[in-house]
């Protein structure tokens, strides 16, 4: 028996209490994926993360891997949150680029192909919610999260909050990840000497549900800053060295 050809693209999506938005995500997914050049010489996959739902969104996903080949589930034994469900999610992920995004439809699953081309020659390149469609504390806590984030760590990114995001597996294999972690990634990527990159992409209102991990300014901004300092430290303490060439 062959082996079976690599997946070029890995979609990793964390979902907690996601019911409403899932098969519409899903098809628009499929219907986007299936459109890509990529695909018509190497398979992609969806790899859906259960971050312990309790609405109905685990039995559907199961569902959703009967329709679509393409669909994978990790189902959580509880709720662990975001950056758990990336971390289990690229440790199954088996594409050559890993492309992330949130389960509540706010962001397009169209957009992907704006973000592909760049990714030729970059490792990390992020989606940038420039009109964004939130309430007015997720805006402020942004722009002085990105203010605060960009003279303490050098971070040129100014959306890192944005799911959105295309990674080149060599950036998951050396980035670790810690709680809450997840909002660092191309900070994190630049301190491996990893290349960035940044496009506009399309933001929507919330169709359905409501943020399940979203935090209130005060909560924001102290996680924020708690964990600004750890990645501060890893600037210093990361561990760079590379081989030399025979």
């Amino acid at each position: 028996m062959s082996p079976s050809p690599r997946q070029w693209a890995s979609v990793v999506i964390p979902i907690k209490d996601e019911l409403d938005n899932l098969r519409p995500l899903t098809e628009r997914l499929v219907k986007v994926l299936d459109g890509l050049e990529h695909t018509a010489t190497a398979p992609y996959e969806i790899v859906y993360v259960d971050d312990g739902s309790t609405d109905g969104s685990s039995a559907l996903l199961d569902e959703l891997v009967k329709t679509y080949p393409s669909v994978k589930v990790i189902h959580f034994d509880r709720n662990y949150g975001q950056t758990s469900g990336f971390d289990a999610g690229f440790r199954h992920a088996t594409g050559d680029l890993i492309i992330t995004m949130d389960g509540d439809l706010q962001l397009d699953p169209g957009d992907i192909p704006l973000l592909l081309p760049l990714a030729a020659s970059h490792d990390l390149v992020c989606g940038w919610r420039k009109d964004r469609n939130d309430n007015l504390i997720r805006k402020i806590s942004s722009r002085i999260a990105f203010f605060v984030r960009s003279r303490v760590t050098g971070d040129p990114i100014h959306d890192t909050g944005c799911s959105l995001k295309v990674f080149r597996r060599a950036v998951i294999e050396r980035v670790p990840l810690f709680e809450g972690m997840h909002r660092f990634f191309p900070a994190l990527a630049n301190i491996y000497g990893f290349t960035l990159a940044e496009v506009p992409v399309h933001h929507y209102p919330r169709a359905h549900g409501q943020s399940k991990y979203g935090l209130g300014i005060g909560s924001r901004l102290f996680k924020s800053l708690y964990d600004l300092f750890a990645v501060r430290w890893m600037q210093h303490r990361c561990l760079r060295y590379k081989l030399r060439e025979k």
